[in-house]
């Protein structure tokens, strides 16, 4: 397994390129709690345009688990580490919830490493942002109380459409094996979470000149679908496409929706 390095943190990470040489790089950063496993529904089928690089965020995966807490911008300067390791100036950047977060501060801090960029699901944070949905907030303070594997559940639930939970719930299971599976570090966990919830870019998204294009499913429960308008009225050059009856994990309740609409921006437009 590859391994960058951004100070004395290892970041794991893989690239995938059967696409072949002359095809595009894009970067899949992930949310909380989810490692490059995390991409699997979209993985083979953005395969078929672009050269992948898939990364375990640190405090997850093969990654290293520093002292937390973390910050978004500490875990930017992560991506850009997985750049130089694999002598990349530029590439195409897609980052959903925290990942998201994460690539707006990879945009700000070096747009220059930045062609195009996908942001799903997330927000600028601070004082223009929205709150965590009422559904999300009262799932965490229940989950304390609750077993492991249930409070588990729940959170995927959570996380997912309606109509995938009620007419594929094997998605839904298949994320809750994937995570018993390759269980995260509960400090890894922790230091993540207090990444998200320090994010607090706000206005200052304004400063990314990039493209952007902004997908967000209309049923999020974690993160606020009207933060995907916040974004859009902040960053100059961006597009917002909010998918009808997808949740916060819109690719896997839909892969293929997913897939059409990064291809279109990446290649089409």
């Amino acid at each position: 397994m590859p391994q960058a390095r951004n100070g004395s943190v290892t970041i794991a990470y893989e690239t995938e390129e059967a696409a072949g040489p002359d095809a595009p790089w894009v970067v899949l950063v992930h949310g909380l709690g989810y490692a490059r496993w995390g991409w699997e529904p979209v993985r083979d089928l953005l395969a078929q345009h672009f050269r992948l690089v898939l990364m375990d965020n640190r405090g997850i995966g093969e990654s290293d688990v520093p002292a937390g807490p973390f910050d978004t911008a500490t875990m930017a300067g992560d991506v850009l580490a997985v750049l130089d390791d694999l002598g990349l100036d530029r590439v195409h950047l897609v980052g959903t919830s925290l990942g998201g977060m994460i690539a707006q501060q990879v945009a700000v801090s070096a747009p220059e490493r930045v062609d195009k960029l996908v942001l799903v699901c997330t927000t600028p944070g601070g004082e223009v942002a929205y709150p965590l949905p009422q559904a999300t907030v009262d799932l965490m303070a229940r989950m304390p109380e609750l077993p492991p594997v249930e409070a588990l559940e729940l959170a995927v639930h959570n996380a997912l459409a309606g109509a995938t939970i009620a007419e594929r719930p094997e998605v839904a299971a298949g994320v809750v094996e994937h995570r018993l599976a390759e269980p995260q570090d509960p400090a890894g966990w922790a230091a993540q979470a207090a990444a998200g919830a320090g994010h607090a870019l706000g206005s200052r998204v304004s400063a990314i000149s990039n493209r952007t294009l902004i997908l967000h499913g209309d049923e999020d429960r974690v993160v606020d679908v009207r933060n995907a308008e916040v974004l859009g009225d902040l960053i100059v050059d961006s597009r917002v496409v909010v998918l009808p009856g997808l949740g916060h994990l819109l690719f896997w309740d839909d892969p293929q929706r997913f897939v059409d609409e990064v291809v279109t921006f990446v290649v089409g437009d």
